[in-house]
């Protein structure tokens, strides 16, 4: 730390101080450990049900109250039936006559104190049997005190013994080997902003069925004035794809996206400093060692999610194996994010895209036109020789003339000229097939040309004539 104040200065300190105060501030709803901090108070007549489920009372309790109901409860227990050992042999007058050996068989031998009792109830329910004392046929009470005390006990040892093997064996502890990264991080994965946490376990055996959920803690006001203090709401991350299925035997990166349905959809660079919330996750799964669900939580606060950051990797290839490195497990860097939400980039990229139409529009027009161009250009060159010349000459005529005569030739251009077209006979090997074909269409040219000078003709000596037309 002395060296890191070296390095940045005073305001490292300033900064770090004012973060860990406003931390302190923060309270939280679920602890870094997984603690819920939630305390039930004034149950009233509601309490009496912790007691019809006393055992699980029991196990619930710490462990320093376990113990001493394990000790008090043994300890009534044996002073109870050593007591009613003690009643018997003072009710019979074993007591004063323990020691006269004219005395008949009394009802447990060598029993003449409260000590004395004590021990033989202890060595009767351990089953030590040293054999000094023991009880006579000549007691039927003490037989049926004998059946009470073995049931007791065998009531006893399994309530207690049970609990104390629950409570060791409960998969707490085991939820201590579970990692979660101390922040998590808002950045781009495949062109999505996505916020990532990681999870890792630290031992070998494997949690089956791990199952991975997270709950966003967060104070809001319905559209009707209704105040929901600590309203939960879940965050996707994966459970239509199947990523919230983990396969837990190295460091995985859990990633929720935010989009149009996320809680987060909103929420920008700048709106993270002003924002209040708490991000809950909690991980489930089933020990493979003992087959007892365990589950870990932990829970991350505006303070603690990192804009423009991402994890680094700790995975690394060794000879033989994949080698996990865990001093890098909570390392983040920092990596290019746009500041904004994504309903604002959403927003920005439709103005854009209104914009860029009308010349997208243009662009394309103009790119069909010199298309067109260059199809009319190509079909010209592929004519003949002679019809090309006929063009070239009909391209020299004035523009008003070449008007009139296109019009007047699309006009002359009849049915009957088409299907003498048509009638034209496949193209043969030959070099006479060709020169017909060319005749032939020469022709029709000739033919259309003549009747549209004729009609200019026409319209020259009677301009009145293309008006009744």
């Amino acid at each position: 730390m002395a060296a890191v104040r070296r390095k940045f200065g005073d305001e490292y300190q300033a900064v770090g101080l004012a973060r860990c105060s406003a931390r302190r501030e923060r309270q939280r709803f679920v602890d870094k450990n997984g603690r819920c901090n939630v305390q039930h108070g004034n149950l009233g007549g509601e309490s009496s049900r912790y007691l019809s489920d006393f055992f699980t009372t029991l196990v619930d309790l710490k462990w320093r109250w376990n113990l001493f109901i394990f000790i008090l409860t043994y300890t009534v227990a044996w002073l109870f039936m050593a007591s009613m050992w003690w009643v018997i042999a003072y009710m019979r007058g074993d007591l004063n006559k323990a020691h006269d050996d004219s005395y008949t068989p009394p009802c447990v031998a060598n029993v003449y104190n409260f000590p004395s009792a004590f021990l033989f109830f202890v060595e009767t329910e351990a089953t030590i049997g040293y054999g000094h004392r023991y009880i006579t046929e000549r007691c039927p009470e003490g037989i049926v005190l004998f059946l009470f005390q073995s049931l007791l006990g065998s009531v006893v040892d399994a309530f207690l013994i049970g609990c104390m093997f629950i409570k060791m064996s409960q998969p707490k502890k085991r939820a201590e080997t579970l990692m979660f990264s101390r922040a998590a991080v808002i950045s781009q994965r495949d062109a999505k902003l996505c916020l990532m946490f990681r999870v890792g376990n630290l031992r070998n055996s494997h949690m089956v069925s791990a199952q991975i959920r997270c709950k966003l803690i967060k104070s809001r006001q319905t559209p009707e004035g209704e105040f929901l203090p600590l309203d939960q709401c879940e965050l996707d991350v994966g459970f239509g794809t199947g990523a919230d299925q983990l396969f837990l035997v190295s460091p995985l990166t859990i990633c929720h996206e935010i989009n149009s349905e996320s809680p987060f959809f909103c929420l920008s660079q700048r709106s993270l400093r002003s924002e209040q919330f708490e991000i809950v996750v909690i991980l489930e799964g089933i020990v493979e060692t003992t087959g007892m669900t365990c589950q870990a939580r932990t829970s991350y606060t505006e303070d603690e999610v990192l804009w423009g950051h991402r994890f680094l990797p700790v995975m690394s290839l060794e000879d033989g194996f994949f080698r996990v490195d865990y001093s890098q497990f909570h390392a983040t860097f920092e990596v290019p994010t746009p500041p904004y939400s994504v309903k604002e980039q959403e927003e920005n990229l439709s103005q854009s895209s209104l914009l860029s139409s009308p010349l997208e529009k243009k662009s394309r027009r103009e790119q069909v036109c010199p298309l067109d161009c260059a199809d009319a250009a190509g079909e010209k060159n592929k004519l003949p020789a002679k019809l090309q010349k006929i063009s070239s000459r009909k391209e020299g005529l004035p523009p008003r003339a070449l008007r009139m005569s296109s019009c007047n030739t699309e006009k002359t251009f009849s049915t009957g000229d088409l299907l003498e077209i048509q009638e034209i006979s496949p193209i043969s090997d030959g070099e006479d097939s060709d020169h017909r074909m060319q005749l032939k269409a020469l022709k029709v040219n000739a033919k259309a040309l003549t009747q549209s000078t004729s009609k200019l003709e026409l319209q020259k000596d009677f301009p009145g004539m293309g008006v009744l037309e």
